[in-house]
């Protein structure tokens, strides 16, 4: 029986992340282990709805299900969430190992950070005499941007130059506040220093190209360096002097560990250090320690595959845009992207799912309805599922298996989980399987976000599409009578007048219709028994002209358009109303059920109408000379 290790981080350092979590499966090697990595892409600068939508992720999982839990730490530098996920692992009583940051009582697994950045630093004392440097930090709170440096500090006093650290700055990890603070040390007085010693290698690539932008150079005007040795900086130019964390040794320690601490031979809060290794770098101007134009040739060859991939899954992105925004209603909506997946799923893979809230589909439909913004109902709704290439047989899943159809036996596989939303508003969640390469270029990222921006537009289209139709609805009733009233009776000629002008087939005819005696029951029993009235013949007409629009044009004024059935009709239904109405009179007292209407009928005459109006017209003066006839008593 396979053992299954929880994994929790964020994907923006996709590179090492990738390389930790191949040495972790490269250490499980026969050992019957599944990886579930539960990733997001949350960062400092999203507003906290955000964040709280994105890191809800980490409430999918019930801990007691595992077998123990992997906090990559480089990635998830939010302590809150870590204390929240920390405290889950002790109450399930599973073992947990922490990358990138050591808590009390805890498994550790790290690099020597302090070790490597000190050999950086004397490498810019003794080979470049620097004497003025400054830090670009992470956070203030985060473990390995402080051992860094400390390793800095310490090394400056041991050789008596505490004052080369001109500055500490906190950048967050965000880039852009690192080419901020670049651009105000080009404008200022003081200038740049010898070399900006940056916590990761992004925040040392941003840094350069806005030193170029501001007409300087690296590293003659001033040097740069890194840490994390990533690919992108090794291809850089000028390529990132660094410190490479050997991440990928590291992951096989973390996997290496965890099978001790399952087997009892080592126990909870043993740690693991990692050796770690300084590589100059053009950018302190040591040109003779790689040969980076060999591997940007590598770069080179593969780009054109990386371009054809590329094309292929921002068309599918487009594919999912289409089919989801094109659909009128939730069913059309889920059945045309499933239909879609089912079709074409080479980017997916055979092992894919899109699971959703339940209350999603309700909500749209139905104001009242909230979406959860904290954890996962007990049961989602499947729009999609399939796992090695079986699809799925039901609508419903238990969400505390998290994946349909997955099972406990056969090959190793990571599974990675992202989650669908809008700012802390729950979609639900999707599943990738064996997709390593996918953290690491962050397609996964924009398959994600692209696919929980399609949903919102599309939950927000029709939400707003059910608004405006009641909107219109009620524009276009008769508050008392319930009937369609004169706006929609314009809408209706219009389209029969569209009819006429583009000489179509069509036939029609219409029926007006005049309340008698309602002014002498307002002025006797008052307007409430008026409106009854009116109402009792709205009835009377709707009940005989049963398959035709009928509309109230006035006061004491309706009118209907026959076609088909009761057009074919219209002299039989004619002669029902009139069987059905009561003997004119205009003596008191009116019976209860009293009902007297006047009436005309005119047809279309498509030899000879070149308007809807004419139509109307005859038809009002048939109705008028039947008024007549029944105030003349000729006429019941």
């Amino acid at each position: 029986m396979k053992k299954k290790i929880a994994f929790f981080t964020t994907g923006w350092c996709c590179e090492i992340l990738s390389q930790f979590i191949s040495g972790m499966q490269k250490a499980f090697g026969s050992e019957g282990v599944d990886i579930f990595l539960f990733l997001c892409y949350a960062t400092y600068g999203d507003s906290e709805a955000a964040k709280k939508g994105e890191m809800n992720i980490f409430e999918l999982p019930d801990l007691h299900d595992f077998d123990g839990a992997v906090i990559f730490g480089s990635g998830l530098d939010f302590k809150d969430v870590v204390d929240s996920i920390l405290a889950k692992c002790r109450e399930a009583d599973i073992p947990v190992i922490m990358q990138g940051s050591e808590r009390d009582g805890v498994s550790y697994v790290g690099s020597d950070n302090y070790q490597a950045t000190r050999d950086l630093c004397a490498h810019l004392l003794d080979h470049h005499k620097v004497q003025s440097i400054i830090f670009f930090a992470g956070t203030p709170d985060s473990h390995d941007s402080n051992l860094r440096l400390k390793a800095i500090q310490d090394h400056l006093e041991e050789n008596g130059c505490t004052g080369f650290l001109k500055e500490v700055f906190y950048t967050n990890w965000e880039n852009a506040a690192a080419a901020r603070r670049v651009n105000e040390l080009c404008a200022s007085e003081n200038g740049l220093p010898d070399v900006i010693i940056c916590a990761n290698d992004g925040l040392a690539m941003e840094s350069c190209i806005n030193i170029f932008n501001n007409g300087y150079t690296v590293p003659d005007d001033v040097m740069v360096t890194g840490f994390d040795f990533i690919k992108d900086s090794q291809i850089f130019d000028p390529s990132i002097a660094s410190v490479d964390q050997c991440l990928t040794e590291m992951g096989e320690a973390a996997g290496g560990l965890w099978d001790q601490i399952v087997k009892g031979d080592v126990e909870n809060g043993t740690s693991r250090i990692i050796p770690c290794r300084f590589v100059p770098g053009d950018s302190c101007g040591c040109y003779e320690y790689r040969n980076s134009d060999k591997i940007r040739r590598k770069v080179g060859r593969d780009g054109f595959a990386n371009r054809s991939m590329t094309t292929y899954f921002n068309r599918k992105l487009d594919n999912i845009d289409s089919v989801v925004l094109g659909s009128n209603t939730y069913e059309e909506f889920k059945k045309n992207l499933h239909d879609l997946l089912t079709r074409d799923h080479i980017y997916e893979g055979d092992s894919f799912h899109v699971l959703l809230e339940p209350n999603f589909g309700l909500s749209i439909y139905d104001s009242d309805i909230k979406l959860r913004t904290k954890g996962y109902s007990h049961n989602m709704e499947v729009l999609y599922s399939c796992e090695d290439g079986v699809s799925y047989n039901g609508d419903v899943f238990a969400v505390r298996e998290l994946i349909p159809g997955y099972t406990i036996n056969g090959e190793n596989h990571l599974y990675v989980f992202l989650p669908l939303h809008e700012e802390d508003s729950v979609y639900g969640y999707i599943i990738f399987r064996d997709c390593i390469e996918k953290v690491y270029n962050r397609f996964l990222h924009t398959y994600q976000n692209r696919m929980s921006l399609v949903f919102e537009k599309f939950r927000h289209a029709l939400t707003l599409d059910q608004i405006n139709i009641k909107l219109m609805d009620l524009m276009r009733k008769d508050p008392l009578t319930g009937v369609k009233n004169r706006m929609a009776y314009e809408d209706k000629e219009k389209y029969f007048q569209s009819l006429i002008n583009s000489e179509s087939e069509t036939e029609f005819a219409i029926a007006m219709f005049d309340v008698n005696n309602l002014k002498l029951i307002n002025d006797t029993g008052g307007h409430d028994a008026g409106d009854d009235y009116l109402k009792r013949c709205c009835h009377l007409i709707c009940s005989i002209f049963k398959h035709s629009p009928v509309y109230r044009v006035g006061g004491d004024e309706f009118l209907a358009v026959l076609y088909d059935e009761d057009y074919d009709n219209r002299e039989v239904l004619g002669a029902e109303l009139k069987s059905r109405m009561s003997p004119y009179t205009d003596r008191l007292p009116l019976p209860d059920d009293y009902v007297s209407i006047a009436y005309g009928i005119s047809v279309y005459a498509q030899d000879t109408d070149r308007n809807v109006s004419e139509v109307v017209k005859r038809a009002d003066e048939e109705m008028y000379e039947n008024k007549t006839f029944i105030k003349s008593g000729k006429l019941c």
